[in-house]
């Protein structure tokens, strides 16, 4: 129970650290969303301010102002002073349509001439803006050097007689970080505090979740262990019924025929019975070694070590070279003894079947933590297309079943081993024999 609550407790844990994971990731990149939009709105607003102000300042300009009149200049200098010049706007700068300074707040770059002023006018339509960060260092913006980093906007405007003007604005660019930052302040914390929220509620859906699959897996498990335990006990009865009924039937029944050969005058007569006691011997052998397969007579009454003998016995007749080595014969608890022999059972088979090995290795170890059994062939090995079959995968089922390992690897230096390893924890419980 410990380590199925420790189990759940990872799962919540890793769900919860993934969670802050997807926290930090995405309140991360609403920061940087928030952040990118706040600046999008902030330079929004600074066009429509300067499309505003222009407003203000067409309908104050006077064709004269062409022509440098200095009543025109006047006007526009008023209105702009008047209705323009305010937090966030620093300078305006009024434009002819040849790139001519027509008006600026700062004197002195009245009448200069620039081709960059031209250039802008030339590409707007009616209505529409230009906004980019200042370029300080342009000739175009000597006097505004000092004033730190700046946006400039532009829009056109008309006079009276349908000349077009570049209507410029200068604005802080601090203003528009202090947007941001009054944007980030607005949405980032209620971005933060909705993750957060909806983190705390999938900690409590992951626990629920995490004990509903560990409850669904358990009652997997104890559903497979007892078609397991059934299993053995069929297999049990089976072996039972016939080493204690056909098995013991033929052995009488080839005793009565060697005796009744030895006892009869007729040579043909005893050939016959001596041929049938050596095929009901067969019959025996045979049986022997399927009840063997079905289950182990001697697993429970001698151990691990004698029942493996057993079962490679037939092998050696049969001219494969076995190497058996079992470091405690008496075995390593019940459950544990009957899996470990079901697993080599199933990789012996595999062996005779498919590998086309000369040689066999088996071993089995025993650790401070564990009981180990390795089955390794010559043959040929896993090929490309190497698949396990049903009763391979059965048994790693069943191994990890009970929370061990089961491994299908390459042999060295050829052929194919297949080890499980299994935990002893049932080995004080259930002592070997």
């Amino acid at each position: 129970m410990a380590g199925r609550s420790a189990s759940v407790g990872r799962t919540v844990a890793i769900l919860a650290l993934l969670g802050v994971l997807v926290i930090v990731l995405v309140t991360g990149a609403g920061y940087f969303v928030i952040r990118r939009i706040a600046v999008d709105r902030a330079i929004d607003g600074a066009r429509q301010l300067t499309l505003l102000s222009s407003r203000v300042v067409e309908q104050r300009v006077s064709d004269g102002i062409l022509k440098g009149d200095a009543f025109a200049t006047g006007q526009v200098a008023t209105v702009i002073n008047d209705a323009v010049l305010h937090d966030p706007i620093v300078h305006v700068k009024l434009w002819g349509p040849d790139g001519t300074i027509l008006y600026s707040d700062e004197p002195k770059a009245i009448g200069k001439k620039y081709a960059s002023g031209a250039q802008e006018l030339a590409e707007l339509g009616k209505d529409e803006t230009s906004a980019e960060i200042s370029d300080l260092t342009a000739p175009e913006n000597t006097y505004e050097e000092g004033s730190g980093p700046l946006l400039e906007v532009y829009t056109p405007i008309e006079t009276p007689g349908g000349d077009k003007l570049l209507f410029e604005t200068y604005q802080r660019y601090s203003s528009i970080d202090e947007q941001r930052q009054q944007l980030l302040r607005s949405f980032l914390p209620v971005l933060v505090i909705a993750l957060f929220a909806l983190a705390l509620l999938l900690i409590p859906l992951g626990w629920i979740l995490a004990r509903r699959l560990q409850r669904s897996a358990r009652e997997r498990e104890e559903a497979l262990q007892r078609s397991l335990d059934v299993s053995d006990r069929e297999r049990r009865r089976i072996a039972g019924d016939l080493h204690d009924g056909p098995v013991q039937e033929l052995a009488g029944l080839s005793m009565r025929l060697s005796a009744s050969a030895e006892s009869t005058a007729d040579p043909a007569q005893q050939q016959v019975l001596r041929e049938s006691a050596t095929a009901v011997r067969g019959s025996v052998r045979t049986l022997r070694s399927a009840i063997v397969g079905v289950y182990p007579p001697n697993l429970e009454a001698s151990g691990l070590g004698p029942a493996l003998e057993d079962l490679t016995s037939r092998l050696r007749h049969e001219g494969l070279s076995v190497s058996l080595d079992v470091s405690d014969p008496a075995g390593y608890g019940s459950v544990v003894d009957q899996l470990l022999y079901r697993v080599c059972q199933e990789a012996v088979s595999n062996t005779v079947r498919h590998a086309g090995a000369k040689r066999l290795r088996i071993e089995a170890a025993v650790t401070e933590t564990e009981a180990v059994l390795r089955v390794a062939d010559d043959g040929r090995g896993l090929g490309s297309e190497f698949r396990p079959g049903v009763g391979l995968g059965s048994m790693r089922t069943r191994v990890e079943s009970l929370h061990g390992h089961f491994r299908i690897s390459p042999a060295n230096p050829r052929g194919t081993l297949i080890e499980a390893r299994l935990p002893r924890a049932d080995r004080e419980a259930d002592a070997p024999r």
